[in-house]
């Protein structure tokens, strides 16, 4: 894989942008624009004092909705503001050093999509009608179109692409140029990457590769083996919900078996996935927040340590890292993209104590090589106890993890040989003579890393 040298060592924070900054749940397609987006300028210290050094926006662009049923791919959403708010806060980011990823949502579009407001006004005259799937004059769609066509995963709101069609492929592509010219934008996530065209994805890198040399390219893929998207030809990462499920289950079933299963399954020596940068996280606007998935508060710390430590790429939904609830109901999301108020969390939140950890584990991350790159390799697993070694150019770094809320004890054999190891996350140094072997003790709902 040639992934870009920068994702290896990013920390990502994710911000879903109209739940954020409180837009209206729909778009009237007659208002001004709205410089809501201004609002994310006051949360760049934030994002940097956690450690964190990419930032991926949800959907931007103008909008009936949500954000993933697009009207035009070339102007930011009036609900957010406009391209001039979108290229400012692009710029403020790069100037902090924080990458800045787009959600590319190029499936399909919404019913305002004004190409499929021209095929409603003149139907088989129009001049897109390729560029729908599933175009059939023959039959009427849920919505009374005097046409059916291809929705997405059932839902007719939003109308599929034909990813065929030259003239779509040259729009899209137009449009991502412009967001590369005028944005900066480093890379893009791919909504419902498993049902993009082969081709187009093929298309897709070469275009964005010419446009930027280190441009990056994740999919989201929630089944499937990774390496159908996630290989030389087409996408440079994939969202890894294999672990996000682990992660949590494994500690409200007190079952560190699983996660440490995927683990090696993915990552050990004999890893499927051992040389593809997975995109890691506990939660994300489309699922529960991991708050709201645990059985007791206390296990947000254990889990933070192991996404910031397990091979991949780290990512923190906005407002997680204070531990927020927030759980899907039917037919909506919106408990999972809410607005905050930046002040008001640092001083009221749920879990006060959270980001300080998280900023700590991703500054052990970033000193120490071995825990962005190195390889895996399973120490000990137990009920809840779980320790891992990773090692890169001669440097090892151990993570021993502790599920419970009392202390443990485990023994780790096998090591190599070292005089002392440094706790880089509780400041100790262990003795151990030259021994291969260690008793190390692990403290309550927490753990050690250990650094030779």
């Amino acid at each position: 894989m040639d992934t870009p040298d920068w994702v290896y060592e990013a920390g990502f924070y994710h911000i879903y942008p109209l739940g954020l900054c409180d837009a209206p749940a729909r778009n009237d397609f007659s208002a001004r624009p709205a410089a809501r987006l201004e609002k994310l300028h006051g949360w760049i210290e934030h994002i940097q004092w956690l450690g964190l050094n990419a930032v991926y926006l949800g959907p931007l662009f103008e909008s009936s909705a949500h954000g993933y049923d697009t009207a035009d791919y070339f102007t930011v959403d009036r609900r957010l503001g406009t391209n001039q708010t979108l290229k400012a806060l692009a710029g403020a980011l790069h100037e902090r050093g924080i990458r800045v990823v787009l959600d590319g949502v190029f499936n399909h579009v919404g019913r305002d999509f004004w190409a499929f407001r021209d095929l409603q006004a003149h139907g088989r005259n129009s001049a897109y009608v390729d560029w729908f799937a599933g175009l059939d004059f023959g039959q009427r769609s849920p919505y009374g179109d005097p046409f059916a066509y291809e929705g997405w995963s059932g839902h007719y709101d939003l109308v599929k692409l034909n990813l065929r069609s030259p003239a779509v492929k040259q729009h899209l592509f137009e449009a991502i140029a412009i967001w590369v010219r005028e944005f900066g934008i480093d890379g893009l996530r791919l909504d419902a990457a498993d049902l993009l065209d082969d081709d187009f994805l093929r298309e897709l890198r070469a275009h964005c590769r010419a446009l930027k040399s280190d441009f990056w390219l994740m999919g989201e893929i929630i089944h499937g083996d990774y390496r159908r998207w996630a290989n030389p030809a087409m996408l440079d990462s994939v969202t890894n919900y294999e672990c996000y499920k682990g992660l949590y289950s494994s500690l409200v079933d007190r079952n560190l078996f699983e996660i440490a299963y995927s683990l090696n399954r993915q990552s050990g020596p004999d890893g499927l996935y051992r040389d593809l940068a997975l995109y890691t996280f506990a939660d994300n606007h489309d699922v529960n927040r991991v708050a709201s998935s645990l059985s007791r508060p206390a296990d947000l710390y254990p889990l933070y340590l192991l996404l910031a430590t397990m091979p991949g790429i780290p990512s923190i939904y906005y407002g997680s890292e204070w531990g927020i609830p927030g759980e899907r109901s039917k037919g909506s999301d919106r408990a999972l993209r809410p607005a905050l108020d930046l002040d008001w969390m640092i001083h009221h939140a749920p879990q006060p104590d959270l980001p300080g950890a998280i900023r700590r584990l991703m500054d052990v991350r970033r000193e120490v090589p071995a825990l962005r790159r190195g390889d895996y390799r399973p120490l000990h697993v137990a009920a809840e106890q779980l320790a891992f070694a990773r090692s890169l150019d001669g440097q090892t770094a151990i993570v021993a993890i502790n599920g419970s809320e009392t202390a443990a004890s485990i023994r780790l054999a096998g090591l190599p040989p070292a005089s002392q190891w440094v706790d880089r996350l509780n400041g100790e140094v262990i003795t151990t003579g030259g021994r291969s072997e260690i008793e190390l003790s692990l403290p309550p709902s927490w753990g050690r890393i250990l650094v030779c």
